[in-house]
């Protein structure tokens, strides 16, 4: 029996227009995704992989094609109903970590939580989900920088806080842009071990863009792009 895949893009089509020329970056995208799977995306620089992790998660609409979640079309949604999905099903990962600078460690990774909450609902909830974010914290190993600002963290630290932000709505889909590509080897190899934790042990689905090779051969499928395509998916 055909299992529905949980994230599922079709002929997607994505082109840029810089000083009035057409760039095509995408040219007929097809993916599926299974629940649970930890897929890599590879390829070279300019090939489209941010920007089809960015349709997957709603953060751009595709020219063509269409971008289903169970099944349900998503990328044709309306702005609130695509915010919300970003709010609570997608969690997100980027290479240069965006924390708020005037928030701490805790701020930082309740942020999603407060942005998707009533007042009221923060008043009835709040203690649970500042618990929520200090378990989380303490589980990437931050429980000494609970209220330390982003300045005083460094790269490694900082991308575990947005990995935990990241986390605190209870994504279904974790969507990270080079999350080892600001860091040293050693802290990546740190950052890509909490990954692969949070698929094998919680069942995370995740969809990583990466250029580093070294890490791919660990995630369940490598899916390359080339010329705006999926040239080749390979299973590891």
């Amino acid at each position: 029996m055909d299992q529905t895949p949980l994230l599922a893009a079709r002929d997607l089509h994505k082109t840029y227009r810089k000083n009035a020329i057409a760039v095509p970056v995408l040219r007929g995208v097809e993916l599926d995704v299974q629940p649970g799977e930890f897929l890599s995306i590879v390829g070279a620089s300019g090939c489209g992989k941010s920007t089809l992790l960015h349709l997957l998660g709603t953060l751009d609409k595709p020219d063509q094609g269409d971008i289903r979640l169970e099944g349900r079309r998503i990328d044709n949604l309306p702005g609130e109903q695509r915010d919300h999905l970003r709010n609570a099903t997608f969690g997100f990962i980027f290479q240069f970590y965006h924390l708020l600078p005037e928030f701490n460690t805790l701020e930082n990774v309740l942020s999603p939580a407060m942005i998707g909450s009533s007042v009221l609902n923060w008043l009835v909830q709040g203690r649970t989900l500042k618990r929520r974010g200090m378990e989380l914290i303490e589980r990437v190993g931050l429980g000494h920088r609970l209220k330390h600002k982003p300045r005083e963290l460094s790269g490694g630290e900082m991308q575990r806080a947005a990995i935990a932000r990241a986390l605190i709505n209870r994504p279904r889909i974790l969507l990270a842009d080079e999350p080892t590509g600001n860091l040293d080897a050693e802290t990546g190899a740190e950052i890509f071990g909490l990954l692969r934790d949070l698929n094998q042990q919680d069942g995370l689905t995740i969809i990583m863009v990466t250029h580093n090779l070294d890490i791919v051969a660990e995630t369940d499928r490598i899916v390359r792009l080339a010329q705006g395509r999926v040239e080749q998916p390979q299973p590891v």
